[in-house]
């Protein structure tokens, strides 16, 4: 009983879509920019009843697809902080509508690498309680609604698209072994990026918020860039390969590497770097960054496509603002 697999994946993505033709549109960036340097075909947009809880929850049900969600024993949500409402514990909502009725719930949050964090932190619980034996991981994202396509610091969250992932583990499984973790946190970067009209520093009671404040924002995004640009790739490559190290293998041994949402030119280099190429891996330009689920749609995607393959050795990957970097090993079929 000293592993934990994955037993399954589920994602929902909306319906509509919005492409690279509206965002230029909105932005007032070229298409062909939109399209070739931020790496967008199109991302899902949610209608308005699509909360955050509404996508996290089909996902869940998918996830589920015939296990008995009586049966779990633990809902954990990791997605997005702007949920359905201010101060709100999606991961309880998740786990009253699916019917876990024996199940506890609660949130994990490092904004985009939690999906791939909380594999690890999951894991150790179950490992260390005899009575977790299955839990449901949720992560979701609607923070195209937090964009300001007129912030033009904010760019590089116009790739921002919605939708959610649901993971099934299950203790005692040697199928899809989730093996060893790595993380890097660079606190620097911690006051770069947020919604900075909402939080105790500058409530005032009685008073309301500026609807400009409402959105992501990025109020030095020349000082970021020249702080994140030489560090994030070498972050990116050393969170790799610690976690496979670690996981007791080589780096020749990788199979294939979930990324969160990044530029075609970006993931090409990470992956020539373990001798891999895109057939080892999934380019989100058609789902857009979908905040921490990104590594598990890439992960599905990727078997979709027959990319992952059983005994490979995969490599899920995130980060997040604040700054975090974070991959985790599975050792997959």
């Amino acid at each position: 009983m000293d592993t934990v697999g994955i037993r399954n994946i589920g994602i929902y993505v909306p319906p509509e879509i919005k492409d690279s033709a509206r965002i230029a549109k909105l932005s007032g960036i070229p298409e062909d920019v939109i399209r070739d340097k931020f790496g967008i075909v199109h991302v899902h947009e949610a209608r308005q009843y699509e909360t955050v809880s509404y996508m996290g929850i089909e996902a869940a049900r998918k996830a589920l697809d015939g296990f008995d969600p009586k049966n779990l024993d633990l809902v954990v949500y990791c997605g997005s902080e702007f949920k359905d409402y201010y101060l709100f514990n999606c991961a309880a909502s998740i786990q009253h509508e699916i019917g876990a009725v024996n199940a506890n719930a609660f949130e994990i949050h490092s904004l985009c690498s939690a999906g791939v964090y909380s594999l690890k932190v999951l894991k150790s619980m179950m490992l260390c309680d005899d009575s977790i034996n299955h839990v449901l991981l949720v992560s979701s994202s609607k923070e195209t609604q937090i964009i300001n396509y007129k912030n033009h610091n904010s760019r590089f969250m116009f790739n921002f698209g919605d939708g959610a992932a649901a993971v099934l583990l299950e203790k005692g499984m040697d199928k899809n072994v989730i093996l060893e973790t790595h993380m890097i946190s660079d606190g620097q970067f911690s006051e770069d990026v947020a919604v900075f009209g909402v939080g105790c520093r500058n409530f005032k009671e009685g008073e309301d918020i500026k609807c400009s404040d409402k959105y992501l924002d990025v109020p030095n995004i020349n000082s970021m860039k020249e702080r994140l640009d030489p560090v994030t790739l070498n972050n990116f490559n050393e969170v790799i390969a610690e976690s496979v190290k670690k996981s007791g293998y080589e780096n020749k041994d990788i199979g294939f590497i979930a990324p969160i949402f990044m530029k075609r030119s970006i993931l090409e280099n990470i992956l020539g770097r373990y001798n891999l190429t895109e057939e080892n891996s999934f380019v989100l330009e058609e789902f857009g960054h979908c905040q921490s689920a990104d590594a598990f749609i890439s992960l599905s995607e990727g078997r979709k496509k027959g990319r992952l393959k059983d005994g490979d050795i995969a490599v899920l990957l995130g980060a997040g603002t604040g700054y975090t970097w974070a991959a985790t090993a599975v050792r997959w079929g």
